[in-house]
């Protein structure tokens, strides 16, 4: 299996932990006896040699005894083999197949380098494609069910492949199996739409009966990908109905986990669903159905109301990636997600809290639910621990009141969870009991520890969403007492001031303090903070000014230019500089450039060409922009078709495929409302 192995120079090769010695290692451990041993091996390769993704030059070289090991009969978990080969060939995108652009172009710069090498992956995972014709009708079923998606991706002739999947089809009688040849037909048809029909023919007549239930759910979700006008009118209760049968017939496993190495391809296998095979069937049609969001939420009604506690798992995971990326009406939903809270099943209890935290306000519907539990004891406050408590940070996070007896109780202990201070802002008002222990915390953070700043800065950012100026001497204190060596004091710095700028005039007695970093690496945010405090321009001007300049010494551009927003008027010796800045190569410059023009001088002309490319060329500003757009009311509307297109838009702007941002809900939902409040404004 390794014949040549010893002759690689792998020692003059690199992986994503420098020098690539140890992969021989590695790929020896693949063939291990020792099943401990083969799943480190693969957690090696993944973590090294294929780094998310990467391909190297040892990586490369890895490919051939890859193929040796794969094809080698009776070497158990070769089916992960294949999926490892198939990923370093394409690392999972199908457009990279459909470009064709193999050729290697060198001298390029390393990124360029990085893309020949995942060419050249391409290539030799092709050169030796042959191998899964062969592994298609292997005796073990793991290698069966990996082999076909491969064989797709990699294979020159299509037409073979085609012939050889339906063949398999009728002769194969392992059901997992089966489902991968099922979804390898819906691949064959996304890549090779121009000889795509025969697939689409034969997944249409899969997703009828007498075809077993879960055969025709994977027909329906390959179909809904590649053919859409194919899928049955009743297409919800047609899944729905399925989805019923399927889970009275299926009954998990009961297997042990193989191993319990701490390695992250074992901590995967740990984590998998209860009903594996289920959630990929419907993960697969919810992606697929993508904007359908009305099919896809009464879809997911449908899976909310099964008498399966697997079903209903699998259901709320599925609502994630349809509230993170698409905009719709969600109530019903969110609320069956809720009623999850109640089941005795641990796994589906954590899945619901898990998703209604990240939900912001649009877990409202579900806040009775979430109050109960929270209600209910301490275990769900994360009281004494590193972390809030889920439900808790839910509950707080949709702004219900309900959550401040028991985030009172969790500052009350000398441990407090980083997430208070930051969880507490989403509240409002109601929080204003919370701010004396707020301060009574922030009282005891020492002056001269490690975490002094991971400790303060959440207690500092709820004291400056309250506004409680009381806490003045307790700021100060940390200011002035900590050492200039501490780690992460400039950031203690920045978060210090924003919290007496925060407080306003009422934090006057902190005006000295604030005078004296007007010429250290922190004048930008003193400045804006002393500004907030005592008002006096012609302080804080000069280093404002001086932020604005080429050299960029005393602090960035953007935040200076926000902070001379926040001053109006008063700041209209910086209008030359921020007029330079909307020439700013960086759209953050350019946009917080334009803002500070309007709030500043109140000319609209120089203003709206800046925020329609920066709403186009980066979708993160939006926010920023239609902030200004409300305080600019009329004088916005020539731009206003941007805000009317967003709120016709079905998708998040924020939304990226696979994305896991635990803001973008929130962002995206604050977007909508600034979208309204800018047009009502105008």
């Amino acid at each position: 299996m390794f014949r040549g192995i010893d002759e690689v120079d792998w020692a003059s090769m690199e992986h994503a932990y420098g020098n690539a010695a140890d992969v021989p290692e590695l790929l020896r451990g693949l063939a291990s006896p020792l099943p401990q041993e083969r799943e480190t091996a693969l957690d090696g390769m993944y973590g090294a040699v294929h780094h998310q993704g990467d391909v190297y030059d040892s990586t490369l070289a890895s490919i051939p005894f890859l193929f040796t090991l794969a094809g080698h009969v009776g070497l158990a978990d070769r089916g992960e083999i294949v999926e490892l080969l198939a990923s370093i060939g394409g690392s999972g995108d199908e457009d990279a197949f459909e470009d064709g652009a193999d050729d290697v172009v060198p001298g390029r710069d390393a990124e360029d380098r990085e893309d020949d090498n995942h060419a050249m992956a391409r290539t030799a995972i092709r050169a030796g494609a042959a191998v899964f014709l062969d592994l298609v009708t292997d005796g073990d079923p793991q290698v069966r069910r990996a082999a076909p998606s491969a064989l797709v991706r990699f294979h020159d002739e299509p037409p073979r492949v085609l012939a050889l999947l339906t063949e398999r089809l009728r002769d194969e009688q392992e059901d997992g199996v089966r489902l991968a040849l099922v979804e390898s037909l819906g691949l064959f048809a996304r890549l090779y739409a121009d000889s795509a029909a025969p697939a689409v023919d034969c997944l249409e007549s899969l997703c009828a009966a007498p075809n077993d239930p879960g055969l025709r759910l994977a027909a329906l979700g390959q179909l809904a990908w590649c053919a859409p006008d194919r899928l049955p009118d009743d297409l919800v209760p047609t899944v729905v109905a399925l989805l019923h049968i399927r889970s009275q017939r299926f009954r998990p496993s009961g297997e042990p986990v193989r191993t319990s190495s701490d390695t992250l391809i074992g901590s995967l296998r740990r984590m998998r669903p209860a009903d594996e095979e289920g959630a990929q069937l419907l993960r697969t049609l919810h992606q697929a159905l993508g904007s359908r969001t009305a099919d896809r939420i009464a879809l997911l009604k449908g899976q909310l109301s099964s008498q399966d506690t697997a079903d209903r798992c699998n259901a709320v995971w599925m609502s994630a990636g349809l509230f993170r990326e698409w905009r719709a009406a969600y109530e019903e939903p969110v609320a069956l997600i809720g009623e999850q809270l109640g089941s005795d099943e641990e796994r589906l209890r954590w899945a619901a809290v898990s998703v209604l935290e990240f939900l912001f306000t649009l877990a409202a519907p579900a806040a009775d639910r979430l109050a109960t539990l929270v209600e209910s004891g301490p275990d769900s406050w994360g009281r004494g621990s590193a972390t809030l408590g889920r439900p808790l940070k839910a509950l707080a996070r949709c702004g219900d009141a309900r959550a401040v007896p028991a985030l009172a109780e969790v500052l009350r202990h000398p441990v407090v969870p980083n997430e208070t201070g930051y969880t507490i802002g989403h509240l409002g008002p109601a929080a204003a009991p919370l701010a004396p222990l707020l301060r009574e915390r922030l009282a005891e953070v020492p002056l001269d520890d490690p975490e002094t700043y991971g400790r303060a800065a959440p207690l500092l950012s709820g004291l400056g969403t309250l506004r409680y100026a009381t806490a003045v001497p307790e700021v100060l204190r940390l200011l002035h007492g900590t050492p200039r060596e501490l780690r992460l004091r400039d950031a203690l710095v920045k978060a210090l001031t924003r919290a007496l700028g925060a407080f306003g005039a009422p934090a006057h007695e902190a005006i000295p303090a604030l005078r004296e970093l007007l010429t250290g690496g922190n004048a930008v945010a003193a400045a804006d903070a002393l500004w907030s405090v005592e008002g006096d321009a012609g302080a804080v001007l000069p280093p404002l000014l001086r932020a604005l300049a080429p050299q960029r010494d005393t602090g960035g551009p953007r935040t200076a230019a926000e902070a001379l927003g926040r001053m109006g008027a008063a700041a209209a010796p910086a209008l030359p500089g921020l007029r330079r800045l909307t020439d700013s190569a960086e759209v953050w410059e350019r946009t917080a450039a334009a803002c500070a023009l309007w709030d500043i001088a109140g000319d609209p002309v120089p203003v709206l060409p800046v925020f329609r490319a920066a709403w186009t060329q980066n979708p993160y500003t939006r926010r920023t922009i239609t902030a200004c757009l409300v305080r600019m009311g009329g004088a916005g509307a020539p731009v206003h078709d941007l805000v009317r297109t967003e709120l016709t838009s079905p998708r998040r702007h924020r939304a990226r495929s696979g994305g896991h941002g635990s803001h973008d809900v929130l962002d995206d939902e604050l977007l909508l409302r600034d979208c309204r409040t800018a047009l009502e404004a105008a």
